[in-house]
C-alpha cells in the first residue's frame, strides 16, 4: 500500500463514514497550491469550500495566530481578554455595523442568527411568543445543525433526522413573486437568503433579485438576513455578494475567510436595534470571540485589502468564465458564477460523469468536488495569478477533453 492509502485506510476504519473524499491525501498547502503525501503537486480549485481565499497558510495570518498563542489562547466570555474589543471595533467598522457577535463555525453563527430574528420577532415586531416564522429558500445550505436542516429541501440533508423544528417557510429560489406572498403573514421576522447558492451548483440569481428581495423587507417590516459565509469576504469580487447590488443586509453572516482557513471563525453582525434583543445569558460560545481568532480574523481581513483579492477574483472571474466557455466539449452544458466562485454543469457522456472528470483533472493536478453528482464547483485561492489560473484553465480543459 502506498503511504496516501494507508491514510485513507485509517479514516476508513476509524472515522465516522459522513463523507466521500476524492481519493487524495493532502500534507502541505502553499497560496494557490496543495501537495499530497508522496509529493504530487496540485492546484486547489475548492479553497476548503471558500475557507481559504487568502491562500494556504497565508504567512500574515499563520504569524498572528503564533505570536497569539504563545501570550493566550483561550479565556472563554466569562472575563474580558485583551484581543476581543479591537477585534469588534475592526470588523463591525470593517462591515458597516454597530455590533458583532462572534462564534466559531458558519453552522453556528446561522443559528445565532436564526435566534436574533426570533428574539427580534418577540421584542421589536410585536409577533406572539412562539409564532415567529423565518423564510428560507428551496436548495439553501446554511449548515447541518437540527434546525437548519429543518430548513432544507435537500433529502440527504434532513432524511432520518426528524423531528424537524418548525417555523420555516420554503419558497422557490429567485422568486420575487413568491417571497413577495409568503410576506404577506404578519407573523414573518425575517428573509435568509444566500446571495449565491454555492453548495446548489453556484446559483446566481437574477440581476436585481437581492435589491428586490431587500426592499420588500423593508415595506412588511421584516429582516434581510444575509449568509455570506461562502460568498463573502471578496469571494465574488465584491467584499461581499450583496455589494454587486448595493444591499446591505440587516444581519450578516460571515465564517469560512474570516479567519483565512487558519482556525474556526464567524461572525453575526447586526446594528444595536436588533443585537441588543439578546441579554446577557441568552446566548454564548466558550470559543467564540477567543484571543486567537480576533487576532486571526483581523490580520485575514487586513490581506483581503492589502492585496485588493476582491478586485483579483472580479478580473480572474471574468477570464476563468471565458475561456472555459471557448471548450468544445458535449459534457459542458453551462458555466456560470461570479467573481471566482464557478461552476460547470457536466452532461455525463459514455457513462462518464462529474465525479470522473474530477479524478482526471487531480491525475491531471487540479483539484475540485462535484455537487449534487452532475456539477463542479471551482474557487481557487484568490491569490492565485492570471498565469497560474490560465495554466489551471489548461489542466481543465485537457481533463474535460479526455472524455
Amino acid at each position: 500500500m502506498t503511504k496516501s492509502e494507508q491514510i485513507m485506510e485509517l479514516e476508513h476504519h476509524y472515522g465516522a463514514h459522513n463523507y466521500h473524499p476524492l481519493p487524495v491525501v493532502l500534507a502541505k498547502g502553499e497560496g494557490p497550491f496543495v501537495w499530497d503525501v508522496e509529493g504530487k503537486k496540485y492546484f486547489d480549485f475548492l479553497s476548503a469550500y471558500s475557507a481559504v481565499n487568502q491562500g494556504h497558510c497565508h504567512p500574515k495570518i499563520v504569524n498572528a495566530l503564533i505570536e497569539q498563542a504563545k501570550t493566550m489562547t483561550l479565556t472563554s466570555r466569562a472575563f474580558y481578554n485583551d484581543c476581543l474589543g479591537p477585534y469588534e471595533k475592526f470588523v463591525t467598522e470593517y462591515f458597516g455595523f454597530d455590533k458583532v457577535l462572534p462564534m466559531n463555525t458558519g453552522a453556528e453563527a446561522d443559528e445565532t442568527a436564526l435566534k436574533l430574528i426570533r428574539k427580534w420577532a418577540y421584542v421589536k415586531k410585536g409577533v406572539a411568543e412562539n409564532q415567529a416564522k423565518i423564510i428560507v429558500c428551496n436548495d439553501n445550505f446554511h449548515g447541518r445543525t437540527i434546525s437548519i436542516i429543518s430548513m432544507s429541501t435537500d433529502p440527504d440533508a434532513y432524511n432520518g433526522f426528524g423531528p424537524y423544528t418548525p417555523g420555516f417557510i420554503k419558497i422557490p429560489y429567485n422568486d420575487i413573486p413568491a417571497l413577495e406572498k409568503a410576506l404577506d403573514d404578519p407573523t414573518v421576522a425575517g428573509f435568509l437568503v444566500e446571495p449565491i447558492q454555492g453548495e446548489a451548483g453556484v446559483y446566481v440569481p437574477d440581476a436585481g433579485y437581492l435589491k428586490k428581495a431587500y426592499d420588500l423587507c423593508k415595506s412588511k417590516n421584516v429582516l434581510f438576513v444575509a449568509d455570506e459565509v461562502q460568498t463573502g469576504i471578496a469571494r465574488t469580487g465584491k467584499l461581499l455578494a450583496c455589494d454587486h447590488e448595493g444591499v446591505h443586509p440587516d444581519i450578516l453572516i460571515l465564517g469560512k475567510a474570516l479567519s483565512g482557513g487558519v482556525i474556526p471563525v464567524s461572525a453575526v453582525l447586526a446594528n444595536d436595534d436588533i443585537m441588543l434583543c439578546i441579554k446577557p445569558g441568552e446566548h454564548g460560545s466558550t470559543f467564540g470571540g477567543n484571543p486567537l481568532a480576533a487576532k486571526v480574523a483581523i490580520a485575514a481581513l487586513q490581506v483581503v485589502t492589502d492585496e485588493k483579492l476582491a478586485e483579483k477574483a472580479e478580473y480572474l472571474g471574468n477570464i476563468f468564465r471565458e475561456e472555459i466557455r471557448k471548450i468544445d466539449s458535449e459534457m459542458i452544458e453551462l458555466v456560470r458564477g461570479k467573481g471566482l466562485l464557478n461552476a460547470i454543469i457536466i452532461k455525463p457522456k459514455n457513462g462518464k460523469e462529474a465525479w470522473d472528470v474530477c479524478l482526471k483533472m487531480a491525475e491531471n493536478g487540479l483539484l475540485a468536488k462535484p455537487t449534487h453528482g452532475h456539477i463542479i464547483r471551482f474557487a481557487p485561492p484568490l491569490v492565485i495569478t492570471e498565469d497560474q489560473l490560465r495554466e489551471a484553465i489548461e489542466i481543465i480543459k485537457k481533463s474535460i477533453l479526455a472524455f
